[in-house]
């Protein structure tokens, strides 16, 4: 169980590193690029939405797994 545990910590902590670095990335070329700004709003937005469900996803698997223990 140990080892599930440390491997679920792990693929969160690698989707918050990823969507922070999209994120990141998204606004850089936003200020870059003025011609595809829409494209780049558009998946910025979408990194933004991926990490709230992500997240959520996250917390309610906690309180499922607080529930029946």
């Amino acid at each position: 169980m140990n080892l599930i545990d440390e491997i679920s910590k792990t693929i969160i902590m690698l989707i918050r590193v990823g969507c922070v670095a999209r994120f990141i990335y998204c606004m850089i070329r936003l200020s870059a690029a003025e011609e595809e700004a829409t494209q780049y709003k558009k998946r910025a937005k979408n990194t933004v939405l991926f990490y709230i469900l992500a997240e959520s996803v996250w917390e309610i698997k906690d309180l499922i797994l607080y529930y029946y223990q």
